[in-house]
């Protein structure tokens, strides 16, 4: 039970950083791909963060599928009890 309310903490997040749009939120605070070139920027912590939400942005149709899974597991654990 803390094991799948934990997966579905990190689900919420992995949502909430794959709808971020670049030029609305992320370029106007410095937080591009663009501005985050060369090695020793992208080793840094911000560098990290931005490749993460990049990747999260990347693999959109696998989180949905994802999504539909745990809506699925939920509503049929619910039915169950």
């Amino acid at each position: 039970m803390v094991i799948r309310t934990l997966f579905e903490g990190f689900l919420l997040l992995a949502n909430s950083l794959a709808i971020l749009n670049e030029d609305r939120f992320l370029a106007p605070r410095g937080w591009s791909l663009n501005d985050v070139s060369g090695d020793a920027r992208v080793k840094s912590l911000k560098g990290q963060l931005i490749g993460l939400i990049y990747a999260t942005q990347y693999l959109r149709l696998p989180l949905s599928m994802l999504n539909v899974l745990i809506i699925l597991v939920k509503l049929v654990s619910g039915i169950v009890q």
